[in-house]
Protein backbone atom coordinates (compact mmCIF):
# COMPACT_ATOMS: atom_id res chain seq x y z
CA UNK A 1 0.00 0.00 0.00
CA UNK A 2 1.14 3.65 -0.97
CA UNK A 3 2.11 5.97 2.11
CA UNK A 4 0.54 8.48 0.08
CA UNK A 5 -3.02 9.66 0.36
CA UNK A 6 -5.22 12.45 -0.77
CA UNK A 7 -6.81 15.00 1.68
CA UNK A 8 -8.54 18.12 2.20
CA UNK A 9 -6.60 20.61 4.14
CA UNK A 10 -8.20 24.12 5.50
CA UNK A 11 -5.68 26.83 5.79
CA UNK A 12 -5.88 30.58 6.13
CA UNK A 13 -3.40 33.32 4.92
CA UNK A 14 -2.31 36.26 7.28
CA UNK A 15 -5.20 38.25 6.43
CA UNK A 16 -7.40 35.49 7.85
CA UNK A 17 -8.61 34.68 4.50
CA UNK A 18 -9.79 30.59 4.08
CA UNK A 19 -8.60 29.13 1.83
CA UNK A 20 -9.65 24.52 1.06
CA UNK A 21 -7.06 22.73 -1.46
CA UNK A 22 -6.99 18.71 -1.54
CA UNK A 23 -3.34 17.57 -1.43
CA UNK A 24 -1.19 14.48 -1.01
CA UNK A 25 -0.23 13.67 2.58
CA UNK A 26 1.74 10.91 4.08
CA UNK A 27 1.87 9.33 7.77
CA UNK A 28 4.62 11.43 8.71
CA UNK A 29 2.76 14.38 7.72
CA UNK A 30 -0.06 13.48 10.76
CA UNK A 31 -1.07 14.91 13.96
CA UNK A 32 0.13 12.71 17.52
CA UNK A 33 -2.17 10.01 18.04
CA UNK A 34 -1.11 5.90 19.21
CA UNK A 35 -3.37 4.16 16.44
CA UNK A 36 -2.59 5.01 12.45
CA UNK A 37 -6.19 4.39 10.51
CA UNK A 38 -6.95 3.82 6.94
CA UNK A 39 -10.21 5.79 6.33
CA UNK A 40 -12.62 3.70 4.93
CA UNK A 41 -15.99 5.78 5.36
CA UNK A 42 -16.86 9.23 6.38
CA UNK A 43 -19.75 11.62 6.35
CA UNK A 44 -20.77 15.48 6.17
CA UNK A 45 -22.38 17.12 9.15
CA UNK A 46 -23.30 20.52 9.66
CA UNK A 47 -20.27 21.46 11.37
CA UNK A 48 -17.94 20.10 8.66
CA UNK A 49 -19.84 22.00 6.15
CA UNK A 50 -19.08 25.44 8.92
CA UNK A 51 -15.23 24.49 8.35
CA UNK A 52 -14.82 23.79 4.71
CA UNK A 53 -16.82 27.38 4.13
CA UNK A 54 -15.43 28.92 6.51
CA UNK A 55 -18.89 29.91 7.68
CA UNK A 56 -18.38 29.42 11.63
CA UNK A 57 -15.37 29.13 13.76
CA UNK A 58 -15.25 25.51 13.71
CA UNK A 59 -11.49 25.33 12.99
CA UNK A 60 -9.20 25.66 16.07
CA UNK A 61 -6.08 24.21 14.73
CA UNK A 62 -4.35 25.89 11.12
CA UNK A 63 -4.21 24.01 8.76
CA UNK A 64 -7.09 21.40 9.56
CA UNK A 65 -7.83 18.52 8.22
CA UNK A 66 -11.62 18.44 8.39
CA UNK A 67 -14.27 15.70 9.06
CA UNK A 68 -15.51 14.73 12.45
CA UNK A 69 -16.71 11.27 11.80
CA UNK A 70 -15.08 8.00 10.62
CA UNK A 71 -14.93 4.21 10.32
CA UNK A 72 -11.72 3.06 9.48
CA UNK A 73 -9.20 -0.24 9.70
CA UNK A 74 -6.65 -0.10 12.08
CA UNK A 75 -2.92 -0.26 10.28
CA UNK A 76 -0.46 0.31 13.19
CA UNK A 77 -1.41 0.57 16.80
CA UNK A 78 0.83 1.82 20.23
CA UNK A 79 -2.59 0.71 22.95
CA UNK A 80 -3.67 -2.49 24.06
CA UNK A 81 -6.87 -1.72 22.66
CA UNK A 82 -6.94 -1.82 19.37
CA UNK A 83 -4.88 -4.31 16.88
CA UNK A 84 -4.22 -4.21 13.47
CA UNK A 85 -6.86 -4.94 11.25
CA UNK A 86 -9.50 -3.55 13.90
CA UNK A 87 -12.82 -1.71 12.69
CA UNK A 88 -13.04 1.22 14.45
CA UNK A 89 -15.62 4.20 15.10
CA UNK A 90 -14.89 8.15 15.76
CA UNK A 91 -17.30 10.59 16.73
CA UNK A 92 -16.17 13.93 18.03
CA UNK A 93 -13.37 14.88 20.39
CA UNK A 94 -12.35 17.97 18.61
CA UNK A 95 -11.52 15.71 15.79
CA UNK A 96 -11.86 18.06 12.39
CA UNK A 97 -11.51 21.26 14.15
CA UNK A 98 -8.43 20.61 16.58
CA UNK A 99 -6.81 17.05 15.34
CA UNK A 100 -6.82 16.43 11.79
CA UNK A 101 -10.04 14.41 10.45
CA UNK A 102 -11.68 12.14 8.32
CA UNK A 103 -11.39 14.07 4.99
CA UNK A 104 -8.27 12.25 4.13
CA UNK A 105 -6.56 8.95 3.78
CA UNK A 106 -5.27 8.08 6.69
CA UNK A 107 -5.60 9.45 10.41
CA UNK A 108 -3.71 8.75 13.25
CA UNK A 109 -5.83 9.20 16.61
CA UNK A 110 -6.11 8.57 20.44
CA UNK A 111 -6.97 5.02 21.05
CA UNK A 112 -9.17 6.87 24.18
CA UNK A 113 -11.53 8.59 21.62
CA UNK A 114 -12.11 5.27 19.67
CA UNK A 115 -15.06 2.58 19.86
CA UNK A 116 -14.75 -0.92 17.98
CA UNK A 117 -17.53 -0.83 14.83
CA UNK A 118 -20.52 -2.11 16.61
CA UNK A 119 -21.56 -5.65 14.75
CA UNK A 120 -24.37 -5.72 12.48
CA UNK A 121 -23.32 -1.89 11.38
CA UNK A 122 -21.38 -1.85 8.02
CA UNK A 123 -19.15 1.33 7.79
CA UNK A 124 -20.82 2.88 5.35
CA UNK A 125 -24.08 2.37 7.25
CA UNK A 126 -22.37 3.68 10.11
CA UNK A 127 -21.74 6.96 8.78
CA UNK A 128 -25.56 7.50 7.33
CA UNK A 129 -26.03 7.62 11.07
CA UNK A 130 -22.76 9.42 12.09
CA UNK A 131 -23.10 12.11 14.71
CA UNK A 132 -26.11 13.49 13.63
CA UNK A 133 -27.51 10.09 14.21
CA UNK A 134 -25.19 9.41 17.11
CA UNK A 135 -27.06 12.55 18.65
CA UNK A 136 -30.84 11.69 17.81
CA UNK A 137 -30.01 8.56 19.92
CA UNK A 138 -28.60 10.50 22.79
CA UNK A 139 -31.63 12.74 22.77
CA UNK A 140 -33.91 9.56 22.19
CA UNK A 141 -31.90 7.76 25.79
CA UNK A 142 -31.92 11.32 27.52
CA UNK A 143 -36.04 11.85 26.73
CA UNK A 144 -36.36 7.75 27.87
CA UNK A 145 -33.96 8.78 31.15
CA UNK A 146 -36.85 11.37 32.05
CA UNK A 147 -39.90 9.13 31.77
CA UNK A 148 -41.03 9.68 28.84
CA UNK A 149 -42.95 6.58 26.69
CA UNK A 150 -44.93 6.69 23.79
CA UNK A 151 -48.16 6.52 25.69
CA UNK A 152 -47.14 10.47 27.43
CA UNK A 153 -47.98 11.51 23.96
CA UNK A 154 -46.18 13.12 20.27
CA UNK A 155 -42.81 13.75 19.91
CA UNK A 156 -41.60 16.88 18.18
CA UNK A 157 -38.43 16.78 16.09
CA UNK A 158 -37.58 20.14 14.50
CA UNK A 159 -35.09 20.65 11.83
CA UNK A 160 -36.74 17.13 10.28
CA UNK A 161 -35.34 16.97 7.22
CA UNK A 162 -31.51 17.36 8.85
CA UNK A 163 -29.45 14.47 9.76
CA UNK A 164 -30.46 14.45 13.34
CA UNK A 165 -33.97 14.87 12.60
CA UNK A 166 -34.37 12.12 10.14
CA UNK A 167 -32.56 9.81 12.03
CA UNK A 168 -34.63 11.05 15.44
CA UNK A 169 -37.73 10.09 13.45
CA UNK A 170 -36.98 6.37 12.17
CA UNK A 171 -35.68 6.06 15.66
CA UNK A 172 -38.76 7.02 17.63
CA UNK A 173 -41.53 5.59 15.52
CA UNK A 174 -39.31 2.31 15.61
CA UNK A 175 -39.84 2.28 19.53
CA UNK A 176 -43.27 3.46 18.86
CA UNK A 177 -43.73 7.22 19.48
CA UNK A 178 -46.17 9.23 17.81
CA UNK A 179 -44.18 11.81 15.93
CA UNK A 180 -44.67 15.48 15.16
CA UNK A 181 -42.24 16.67 12.07
CA UNK A 182 -41.12 20.15 11.70
CA UNK A 183 -39.27 21.18 8.50
CA UNK A 184 -39.07 24.27 6.25
CA UNK A 185 -39.29 22.38 3.81
CA UNK A 186 -43.36 20.88 4.06
CA UNK A 187 -42.75 19.33 0.00
CA UNK A 188 -40.61 16.76 1.71
CA UNK A 189 -43.93 15.72 3.80
CA UNK A 190 -43.99 12.09 2.15
CA UNK A 191 -40.51 11.47 2.63
CA UNK A 192 -40.93 12.17 6.39
CA UNK A 193 -43.92 10.17 6.97
CA UNK A 194 -42.28 7.28 5.22
CA UNK A 195 -39.34 7.44 8.12
CA UNK A 196 -42.07 7.19 10.59
CA UNK A 197 -43.61 10.60 11.06
CA UNK A 198 -47.24 11.31 11.60
CA UNK A 199 -47.71 15.02 10.86
CA UNK A 200 -45.63 17.54 9.40
CA UNK A 201 -46.06 21.28 10.71
CA UNK A 202 -44.26 24.36 8.84
CA UNK A 203 -41.05 24.90 10.91
CA UNK A 204 -42.70 29.08 10.85
CA UNK A 205 -45.15 27.93 13.41
CA UNK A 206 -42.21 28.26 15.93
CA UNK A 207 -39.64 29.83 14.38
CA UNK A 208 -40.68 33.30 15.48
CA UNK A 209 -41.20 34.80 18.77
CA UNK A 210 -44.11 33.06 20.77
CA UNK A 211 -46.25 33.38 23.87
CA UNK A 212 -44.21 32.52 27.15
CA UNK A 213 -46.79 29.69 27.86
CA UNK A 214 -48.61 28.23 24.98
CA UNK A 215 -51.00 25.48 24.03
CA UNK A 216 -50.04 21.91 25.82
CA UNK A 217 -48.97 19.91 21.94
CA UNK A 218 -46.28 17.61 23.00
CA UNK A 219 -44.98 15.42 25.33
CA UNK A 220 -41.48 15.88 24.25
CA UNK A 221 -39.33 16.86 21.74
CA UNK A 222 -35.75 17.09 19.97
CA UNK A 223 -34.31 20.17 18.87
CA UNK A 224 -31.56 21.02 16.73
CA UNK A 225 -32.61 24.42 16.28
CA UNK A 226 -32.33 26.55 19.25
CA UNK A 227 -33.21 30.10 19.43
CA UNK A 228 -37.36 30.58 18.87
CA UNK A 229 -38.22 27.38 17.83
CA UNK A 230 -36.30 25.98 21.24
CA UNK A 231 -38.63 28.62 23.19
CA UNK A 232 -41.90 27.99 21.33
CA UNK A 233 -40.97 24.13 22.29
CA UNK A 234 -40.44 24.36 25.59
CA UNK A 235 -43.66 26.73 25.96
CA UNK A 236 -46.26 23.92 24.37
CA UNK A 237 -44.74 20.54 26.07
CA UNK A 238 -47.11 19.29 28.15
CA UNK A 239 -47.26 19.14 31.79
CA UNK A 240 -44.27 16.87 33.07
CA UNK A 241 -42.73 16.61 29.25
CA UNK A 242 -39.22 17.33 28.54
CA UNK A 243 -37.29 18.96 25.55
CA UNK A 244 -33.62 17.17 24.32
CA UNK A 245 -31.80 20.18 23.10
CA UNK A 246 -28.76 19.60 20.89
CA UNK A 247 -28.03 21.81 18.37
CA UNK A 248 -28.48 25.90 17.14
CA UNK A 249 -28.63 26.02 13.00
CA UNK A 250 -31.64 29.28 14.26
CA UNK A 251 -29.60 30.59 16.57
CA UNK A 252 -27.76 29.75 20.30
CA UNK A 253 -30.56 32.64 22.34
CA UNK A 254 -33.07 30.88 24.42
CA UNK A 255 -35.74 33.73 24.52
CA UNK A 256 -37.73 32.09 26.94
CA UNK A 257 -38.65 32.35 30.90
CA UNK A 258 -39.38 30.19 34.11
CA UNK A 259 -42.98 29.72 33.52
CA UNK A 260 -42.74 26.29 31.63
CA UNK A 261 -40.47 25.13 34.32
CA UNK A 262 -42.39 26.52 37.33
CA UNK A 263 -45.87 25.54 35.76
CA UNK A 264 -45.59 22.77 34.07
CA UNK A 265 -42.38 20.87 35.60
CA UNK A 266 -41.06 20.80 32.30
CA UNK A 267 -37.30 19.09 31.77
CA UNK A 268 -34.47 20.91 29.20
CA UNK A 269 -32.45 18.51 28.78
CA UNK A 270 -28.76 19.52 27.32
CA UNK A 271 -27.40 16.99 24.97
CA UNK A 272 -23.44 16.80 23.96
CA UNK A 273 -22.12 14.65 21.30
CA UNK A 274 -18.70 15.68 20.98
CA UNK A 275 -17.05 14.80 24.77
CA UNK A 276 -19.71 11.89 25.90
CA UNK A 277 -18.18 8.84 27.99
CA UNK A 278 -16.95 6.01 25.99
CA UNK A 279 -20.16 4.05 28.28
CA UNK A 280 -22.42 6.48 27.18
CA UNK A 281 -21.13 6.36 23.50
CA UNK A 282 -20.79 2.11 23.00
CA UNK A 283 -24.63 2.37 24.79
CA UNK A 284 -25.70 4.98 22.39
CA UNK A 285 -24.13 2.75 18.99
CA UNK A 286 -25.92 -0.55 20.78
CA UNK A 287 -28.99 1.02 20.92
CA UNK A 288 -28.77 2.70 16.99
CA UNK A 289 -27.93 -1.29 16.03
CA UNK A 290 -31.33 -2.31 17.51
CA UNK A 291 -33.48 0.82 17.39
CA UNK A 292 -32.96 2.12 14.13
CA UNK A 293 -34.53 0.15 10.63
CA UNK A 294 -31.47 0.35 8.65
CA UNK A 295 -33.85 0.21 5.48
CA UNK A 296 -35.10 3.78 6.52
CA UNK A 297 -31.46 4.45 6.64
CA UNK A 298 -31.09 3.84 3.62
CA UNK A 299 -33.58 5.63 2.65
CA UNK A 300 -32.47 8.59 3.69
CA UNK A 301 -28.70 8.36 2.90
CA UNK A 302 -27.04 9.31 -0.01
CA UNK A 303 -23.37 8.30 -0.69
CA UNK A 304 -20.50 10.07 -2.63
CA UNK A 305 -16.75 10.11 -3.36
CA UNK A 306 -13.99 11.75 -1.63
CA UNK A 307 -14.24 14.63 -4.49
CA UNK A 308 -17.87 15.43 -3.73
CA UNK A 309 -17.37 16.27 -0.20
CA UNK A 310 -16.34 20.18 -0.77
CA UNK A 311 -19.46 20.36 -2.93
CA UNK A 312 -21.73 18.50 -0.59
CA UNK A 313 -20.20 20.94 2.45
CA UNK A 314 -21.03 23.95 0.34
CA UNK A 315 -24.94 22.68 -0.07
CA UNK A 316 -25.21 21.44 3.60
CA UNK A 317 -24.67 24.99 4.08
CA UNK A 318 -26.92 26.07 1.93
CA UNK A 319 -30.13 23.78 2.75
CA UNK A 320 -30.06 21.55 0.05
CA UNK A 321 -29.11 18.66 1.78
CA UNK A 322 -31.66 16.04 2.75
CA UNK A 323 -31.11 13.31 5.78
CA UNK A 324 -27.72 12.02 5.23
CA UNK A 325 -24.20 11.95 3.13
CA UNK A 326 -22.10 9.42 3.37
CA UNK A 327 -18.24 9.38 1.84
CA UNK A 328 -16.89 6.56 0.56
CA UNK A 329 -13.27 6.72 0.60
CA UNK A 330 -11.73 4.10 -1.37
CA UNK A 331 -10.19 6.40 -3.57
CA UNK A 332 -8.35 8.41 -1.25
CA UNK A 333 -5.07 6.17 -2.15
CA UNK A 334 -2.71 8.45 -3.98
Amino acid sequence: MSNGFKAILVSRDEDKKQSVDIVELNDNDLMEGDVTIQVDATTINYKDGLAITGKGPVVRHWPMVPGIDLVGTVIKSESDDFSEGDSVLLNGFGVGEAHWGAYAGHARLKSDWLIPLPKGITALQAMGVGTAGYTAMLCVMALERYGLTPDRGPIIVTGANGGVGTVAIAILSKLGFEVIASTGRTEEADFLKSLGATEIIDRAELSEAGRALGKERWAGGIDAVGSHTLANLIAQTKYGGAVAACGLAQGFDLPTTVMPFILRGIGLLGVDSVMASKTIRQEAWGRIATDLDMSKLDALTTTIGFDGIIQAANDIMDGKVRGRVVVDMADTQA
